[in-house]
């Protein structure tokens, strides 16, 4: 009949612990926001597929940004760290497992007393055991909590990898513009110089003066120092791709930004699909549920603790009498501790752990904001570039026609050379543009292929 009371106060125990929630498994809760509306309407896609589903390798074809992007994911420190507070997490995870196991240890001890003229030696070898039956829930929270820490630490690892992907992207086709750029101004350059031969030609046989002649030789010479600048700028970026795949500086080997390109059909899938794709979102989630169970575990607390320990070991010392040879020694203890007033550490805790978890929702929410403005500014700076190029094209083809037309007019008509120092100039920044325009379209797909969480294969 006891047992049967006692098996019956067990499972009222249970009832009631588990209506306050120590023993809940996270779920998602309410949000403010509604993840169906991440995305702009003018930017809607209704289909699952999204361009953050391709491996990189098939996103980036240029062979050599797959050798540096295989480089960076081997080498790079950042991305090392990260993996490494990955086996921190999962060894704190051990931990956790293990701790519904019994604690081992053996304690032998032995003395040598001396008194009257008669010495005696005893020994205790023994083995003791101790283990917290989990019976509120404070062992099984702190394991929950662990598992989602090591959550966030892959994310983490998953997040660093993906930036990392977009950032040595980002550096390549940033060095195939500033190669550009230098292309055209060189091009540009040689064309000046001819420009003032011609113009001290005219000079010289008085069919011009020499105003036009200082106009071309000012613009050659601010040519010349924005060819010093794009120089600089190709070293710099190159130091800083060097740094990111943890090697000395050094020139990177790479292709043209005209070899370059990427398919318009860009889909962005659904955007509840941020919640599985993005690492970072997960990651926020990741600290929700283990905010979760912290607060559970300080719910705990406010319970008591049941504990079982016992020793068995081997002793010569029986009730003060040295007994040789020796015999068996065992005990078995089982210990109840309740709080009763711990100076309001219990409550100060519990307060603190509630806060804690309010602000990892309050975390969660903007991190899917985050990820929803990303997608669409990324979305915006395509489509934008895309416009912008077909202008620039359409503007070079009417720049080129007019500065050939102008060389005409200098030749047969009384129009000035200055016209044509015009003509060029415009030329020369609307290419200049254009390279930028086509750089800032490439960069928009990488911005969006990272805001959709793509680069973890």
């Amino acid at each position: 009949m006891k047992h049967i009371h006692y098996y019956l106060f067990l499972f009222l125990a249970a009832s009631i612990l588990n209506g306050c929630g120590l023993y809940t498994r996270y779920s998602r809760p309410e949000l403010d926001i509604c993840t169906d509306s991440l995305y702009r309407s003018a930017v809607v896609q209704t289909d699952s597929s999204t361009i953050a589903s391709k491996p990189w390798r098939e996103l980036f074809t240029d062979s050599c940004l797959q050798t540096l992007i295989t480089i960076g994911l081997q080498r790079n420190t950042d991305l090392d760290i990260a993996r490494l507070q990955v086996e921190e997490a999962h060894a704190v995870l051990q931990n956790a497992r293990l701790s519904y196991l019994p604690s081992i240890s053996l304690t032998p001890q032995g003395s040598i007393s001396r008194y009257n003229g008669e010495t005696k030696n005893v020994y205790d070898i023994g083995v003791t055991a101790s283990w917290e039956l989990d019976i509120f829930g404070r062992v099984t929270n702190t394991k929950r909590a662990a598992l989602a820490s090591f959550e966030q630490s892959r994310a983490y690892v998953q997040a660093v990898q993906t930036q990392l992907v977009a950032t040595i992207a980002e550096s390549y086709y940033t060095l195939l513009m500033l190669d550009e750029q230098l292309d055209i101004s060189n091009e540009t350059l040689a064309n000046w110089t001819e420009t003032i031969a011609t113009l001290e030609a005219l000079v010289q046989a008085g069919k011009s003066n020499d105003v036009a002649v200082h106009q071309a030789r000012a613009n050659r010479s601010a040519l010349e120092a924005s060819i010093q600048t794009i120089r600089k700028s190709i070293s710099e970026t190159e130091n800083a791709l060097s740094a990111l795949l943890k090697e000395p500086a050094h020139t990177i080997e790479r292709g043209t930004l005209s070899s370059q390109h990427f398919s318009d059909d860009i889909s962005v899938g659904i955007s509840l699909q941020l919640l599985s794709n993005r690492p970072d979102v997960r990651q926020a989630e990741a600290a929700l549920a283990e905010a979760f169970y912290t607060t559970n575990s300080a719910r705990a607390a406010f319970y008591p603790s049941l504990t079982l320990s016992g020793t068995l070991g081997w002793t010569n010392n029986g009730n003060g009498v040295t007994v040789n040879p020796g015999k068996w020694l065992s005990s078995a203890i089982a210990s109840l501790t309740a709080p009763l007033f711990n100076k309001g550490t219990n409550v100060a805790n519990l307060k603190v752990a509630k806060a804690r978890q309010q602000e990892a929702v309050l975390q969660f929410e903007q991190s899917l904001l985050d990820a929803g403005n990303e997608v669409n500014n990324a979305l915006t700076g395509w489509q934008t570039a895309d416009r912008r190029i077909r202008f620039d094209e359409e503007q070079i083809a009417d720049l080129e026609a007019a500065t050939e037309k102008t060389k005409l007019l200098v030749r047969y008509t009384s129009s000035t050379y200055l016209e044509v120092l015009t003509a060029q100039q415009s030329l020369l920044d609307a290419r200049l543009t254009l390279a930028q325009d086509r750089i800032e379209k490439i960069q928009a797909v990488i911005s969006l292929y990272h805001a959709l969480g793509g680069g973890v294969e």
